[in-house]
């Protein structure tokens, strides 16, 4: 097992200035695992569902190379739900319902094939929850990556700084970043989480890119221009399932090798946005993923005089 991926499989339900959904499929383990799909067939997924969720999308997942037998299914659970309303700027939205159901309980198991696994990805659940996954492996992984969002920092702080501390990289948006360090500029944030123990650092920028920090390199990989944004629910966890599925295929980690996977990602996020929910992504094909990736090297380059 190359990639071993935490996160929730669940159902929204979504409305933006394009439209609304009915109930779909969701989750961050449901985009990170998509996403990654698309560079590494040997990966698993620890989640929970309800018995309510489809077994067709669950065979769908395995047909893709996702292992899903970390995936529990309680005996009368139901999956986890959450409905949303994003504004007209498709950057901040409400919350209208959010049913935790199986997600409550939550207590992850990882069965033995999966503990040595060199690549954890840790989607945004509780950070007991994400700690208690790298605590169960039985060699440290290669790779450690962490996402985690602004309600984490409001209710459990001490715990989600117990679980940075065992991570060699964290994922979060620019408004995370500076919440959790109390700096505005993000390269001072960035150092500011490094001191809180991940070597590495991305901040996401929304429709204006990503940035990607180590102690002495700064990486800026920007957004692509798109004509159509209809839904951006699980752009980020798909951004995170492109970097780590890319990371997971490579033999040594370097900037320049982070770098490539911060574009992989940016890709694929940006075809997440083109639909409702994992639409796109189901449908998305290898050469169409290799000519945006193209785009990107094209939106970026240039040559000094």
């Amino acid at each position: 097992m190359q990639l071993l991926t935490l996160g929730s499989v669940a159902f929204d339900a979504i409305e933006t200035p394009f439209g609304k959904s009915d109930k779909i499929v969701g989750g961050a383990g449901t985009y990170i695992s998509l996403a990654a799909s698309f560079f590494n067939k040997n990966q698993a997924l620890i989640s929970v569902v309800g018995e309510d969720f489809p077994s067709e999308v669950l065979s769908a997942m395995a047909n893709r190379g996702i292992d899903i037998r970390g995936i529990q299914i309680p005996e009368g659970g139901k999956t986890f739900f959450w409905a949303g309303k994003y504004h007209n700027d498709m950057n901040s939205r409400d919350t209208l319902v959010t049913e935790l159901n199986v997600l409550g309980t939550f207590d992850p198991v990882v069965p033995s094939e999966y503990k040595n696994a060199p690549f954890l990805m840790l989607g945004n659940l509780s950070p007991d929850v994400q700690r208690k996954v790298v605590e169960q492996m039985d060699s440290r992984p290669k790779l450690i990556a962490m996402d985690t969002m602004n309600f984490w920092m409001d209710v459990a702080l001490k715990e989600l700084h117990k679980t940075l501390r065992l991570v060699d990289l964290l994922i979060v948006n620019d408004e995370e970043a500076r919440q959790l360090t109390g700096e505005y500029a993000l390269k001072t944030a960035a150092r500011r989480i490094m001191d809180l123990g991940p070597r590495l650092v991305i901040i996401k920028k929304g429709e204006h890119g990503a940035l990607l920090f180590s102690m002495d390199e700064v990486f800026y990989a920007p957004a692509l221009p798109l004509e159509e944004v209809f839904d951006p629910t699980g752009a980020g966890d798909t951004f995170a399932g492109g970097l780590m599925g890319y990371l997971s295929t490579q033999q040594e980690l370097t900037f320049n090798t982070l770098k490539r996977g911060v574009i992989a990602g940016s890709a694929l996020a940006s075809f997440c946005v083109e639909k409702f929910g994992t639409q796109r992504l189901e449908k998305l094909t290898q050469i169409e993923l290799d000519e945006r990736i193209n785009e990107f090297y094209t939106l970026s380059k240039f040559e000094l005089a």
